[in-house]
């Protein structure tokens, strides 16, 4: 037996370490896939209330009225409606994730019109 350092409890450290870096990299992954999500969530109302505000145009009703009711159906806010020639532009904003001080929300912009 020689006598060298004490190499117990070695493997118990390099356990703790990976599991530590896993437990870091899930998190950064869980939230990545939250922000992507919330993202997508924003433009696809974006793209809804668009095409509804636009709708609504052509008919001769408030567009702007119209998009602000089709992005509460999809829980979304409205932040901007302009008319831009015969198309409507929207922006609509989603509540995001709020995991390690994440605070801004996700924001999509979608235009829509007859051409």
């Amino acid at each position: 037996m020689s006598r060298g350092v004490d190499e117990r409890g070695a493997a118990s450290l390099m356990v703790a370490t990976c599991l530590a870096l896993l437990l870091v990299a899930g998190a950064a992954t869980g939230l990545v896939a939250a922000v992507f999500r919330a993202h997508r969530s924003a433009q696809s109302a974006a793209d809804l209330a668009a095409l509804a505000a636009a709708t609504a145009r052509q008919r001769g009703d408030d567009a702007c009225a119209e998009a602000d009711r089709f992005a509460r159906a999809n829980a979304a806010a409205l932040v901007a409606c302009r008319l831009d020639g015969d198309d409507v532009v929207i922006r609509v904003e989603v509540a995001g994730p709020r995991w390690l001080g994440q605070g801004a929300d996700p924001m999509a912009e979608a235009r829509a019109g007859p051409g």
